[in-house]
């Protein structure tokens, strides 16, 4: 049973995919997640499908849990149900021992399904970095307690209750998870394999972190994106929820600079942490035989297109990175395969030689290690809630709007989607093919189906007719 390789799945939160120094960002600090990338296999083309609702990350979390696509998975995600089984609960049956901390934004019952102990979880989608509401592990399931949480420090009566057992004040949610992790590492019985999952709320606004790494970073010497914009120019309909309220109306490049430093603080303080987790597998002894991922939940735009969210289909918000190393990856080597975070389930199925449960929709990468060329797809189907699809191959990506605009990008000559070629007689062949994709795929994906796919076609429909 000891053969089977220890699993560490460290997920952060908002993360986008050219956050690493190693991948192409000369910009960013990052030498831990560099190692890694060097010791492993980087996917480059990782995605998410979007997401059903503003808060893309409960969706994504819920697919990376349950292996399942977006229409696929129960609601929103709030919950993920018995029947799908999740990536805890089914390595627990094979004999892991499964610690969570952190954020879980997939509900308290399945959870408690995926764990056997644990420790600082937060139920929810963000909080104050420096107080965060967590619980301790509650074997019942049920964490039910709750505290009263002072909401406003200088109005005595302004106190709200929070549904936690505790609020850790005083220290960072990246170091308060990691802590708690390294103690699992360092306390528990060597002789069973661990998943250990440790998912943080960094860097996820509000954007604090120690001072010592926002040092690093002058904003004045941040380059803007080469795809910045004051306004977006289509009504992406979520031009005006609260991540597009983080910065004034029209973009203004100072502001924009102060975001994309901040966020590289954050970055940079999650990085060292990593480093802090390898150090004590080092110690421990068991570092050689951990098998690591680390992946975040979305991207996120910051200016770039006129945005500051996630909440659209551009590569900013919906590529994340996605790093394999350990027993049985290879070394040092990078894969532009079109995948998904549901992929990682049944890789790591496969990796520890466990079977996949038949509620799993995603498909095992072990394939594209060493390999250059192999995919598990040909294209990738792309969505944002009832008002934007989309589609890509990598090399084009088609995004389609419930508004009636269209937009088509070259991504090999154009990554930064600026020159929108949908409107060209010589992209009309490249146009009929695309679409027709995206129409394929929505039915493959059952999204016609979905309240939200619903919407969408019956808007893209009306346009038409008009």
């Amino acid at each position: 049973m000891k053969n089977r390789p220890n699993i560490l799945l460290f997920f952060t939160d908002d993360q986008r995919f050219d956050t690493i120094r190693e991948l192409g960002n000369d910009q960013i600090h990052t030498p831990n997640l560099d190692a890694l990338v060097r010791r492993g296999t980087a996917f480059t083309r990782a995605h998410i499908p979007g997401g059903t609702c503003g808060a893309v990350c409960m969706p994504s979390r819920a697919m990376l849990h349950s292996g399942r696509t977006l229409f696929h998975i129960d609601g929103l995600g709030q919950e993920i149900p018995p029947e799908h089984l999740t990536l805890g609960e089914h390595v627990r049956s094979a004999g892991y021992e499964t610690f969570g901390t952190g954020k879980w934004h997939n509900g308290k019952k399945s959870y408690a399904r995926s764990f056997s102990c644990g420790d600082e979880i937060f139920f929810g989608g963000m909080a104050d970095h420096w107080n965060v509401p967590a619980y301790r592990f509650d074997p019942t399931g049920e964490y039910q307690a709750t505290r009263p949480y002072i909401a406003d420090p200088f109005h005595s009566n302004s106190v709200s209750y929070r549904q936690c057992d505790h609020i850790h004040a005083g220290t960072h949610s990246t170091d308060l998870f990691v802590d708690t992790s390294i103690r699992f590492l360092e306390q528990r019985d060597d002789s069973t394999p661990f998943f250990l999952y440790v998912s943080l709320m960094a860097p996820h606004d509000p954007r604090t972190m120690p001072h010592e790494f926002l040092d690093l970073y002058d904003p004045d010497t941040i380059k803007l994106p080469d795809n910045f914009m004051p306004e977006h120019p289509i009504d992406t309909g979520a031009l005006r929820i609260r991540d597009e309220q983080l910065a004034a109306h029209p973009r203004d490049p100072a502001e924009i600079r102060r975001h994309i430093a901040e966020y590289y603080a954050m970055i940079s303080h999650l990085d060292q942490a990593f480093g802090r987790l390898v150090d004590a597998l080092e110690k421990t002894g068991e570092l050689e035989q951990t098998l690591f991922v680390l992946a975040g939940d979305n991207g996120l735009a910051l200016g770039q297109h006129g945005l500051m969210g996630k909440q659209n289909l551009y590569d900013h918000s919906v590529r994340v990175p996605l790093i394999f190393a350990g027993p049985g990856v290879p070394e040092g080597h990078r894969s532009e395969a079109l995948v998904y975070l549901l992929d990682i389930f049944p890789t790591l199925c496969e990796l520890a030689e466990i079977e996949t449960p038949a509620s799993v929709e995603g498909k095992s990468l072990k394939a594209c290690f060493g390999a250059d060329t192999f995919s598990p797809r040909s294209a990738l189907y792309l969505a944002y809630g009832e008002s934007i699809r989309g589609v890509t191959d990598g090399h084009h990506k088609l995004i389609e709007y419930a508004c009636g605009a269209t937009q088509l990008f070259d991504l090999k000559n154009d990554p930064r989607e600026r020159e929108n070629l949908a409107d060209r007689d010589a992209s009309s062949t490249l146009l009929r093919r695309m679409r027709q994709t995206l129409c394929t795929l929505a039915q493959e994906w059952e999204d016609a189906s979905h309240a939200t796919g619903q919407a969408f076609w019956r808007e893209r429909r009306d346009l038409e007719k008009s």
